[in-house]
C-alpha cells in the first residue's frame, strides 16, 4: 500500500463560454448551484434608438467566470447548465484564469467608472452591418470614431462611400 495522499483539485477560476445573450441566465443558474460565479457587468446607455435608458451589459459578451474544481461533479454540473457551451482552454483542456485577474476585474466593475474593452475590429477587415438602417450592407472596417461608433467603407460601382454605425451593429465576415 502506498502512503500517497491525494489532494482534491483546488478551486480555480475558469472562463465559461455561453450561448449568445445567455450570460445572465447562466450566471443565475450557477449561483443557485452554490458556485462562485462572476459576470462583470457595465452600465451603458441602451443601443436602441427609441430609448435613452441605461442598461447593464456583460463586459465580455458570451462569457462568465466560474470558480470550480476541474475534475469533479461540480465541473460536470457547470457544463450541463442550460446556456453553457464550454470552458475555454486549449487541446489539453480548460485553462484557469489567475485569481488576481478576477480580483482586478471585480475592482474595475465595482468602481462605477467607465470600463472599455479592447478593440475588436482591425482596419481592413470585412464586416457586415447586422442592425440599423444599413442592415445587410457589407464593407471594410475603417476606424473607431468615438465611443461605440465606427466607420465602414463600402465599395459601390468602383467608388467608395463610408457610413458611421454603432460598433455593436457590425460583425466580422469570415
Amino acid at each position: 500500500m502506498s502512503d500517497l495522499i491525494v489532494k482534491p483539485d483546488p478551486l480555480l477560476w475558469y472562463v465559461l463560454h455561453t450561448k449568445s445573450r445567455c450570460e445572465k441566465v447562466v450566471n443565475d443558474i450557477l449561483q443557485k448551484k452554490s458556485l462562485d460565479v462572476f459576470l462583470p457587468l457595465v452600465h451603458v446607455r441602451s443601443k436602441r434608438k427609441d430609448r435613452k435608458a441605461m442598461v447593464d451589459l456583460p463586459l465580455f459578451p458570451g462569457y462568465v467566470f466560474v470558480r470550480t474544481q476541474l475534475y469533479s461533479e461540480r465541473y460536470l454540473s457547470v457544463l450541463k447548465t442550460p446556456g453553457a457551451v464550454k470552458l475555454i482552454g486549449n487541446k489539453d483542456g480548460p485553462v484557469p484564469v489567475h485569481a488576481s485577474i478576477i480580483e482586478s476585474l471585480q475592482i474595475m466593475v465595482q468602481s462605477g467608472e467607465s470600463v472599455l474593452t479592447g478593440f475588436e475590429f482591425q482596419k481592413g477587415e470585412k464586416v457586415i452591418v447586422k442592425n440599423g438602417p444599413f442592415t445587410g450592407v457589407t464593407g471594410v472596417f475603417s476606424m473607431y470614431k468615438g465611443v461605440g461608433r465606427v466607420i465602414v467603407y463600402i465599395d459601390i460601382l468602383g467608388q467608395s462611400a463610408s457610413v458611421e454605425v454603432d460598433e455593436a451593429d457590425i460583425e466580422r465576415l469570415e
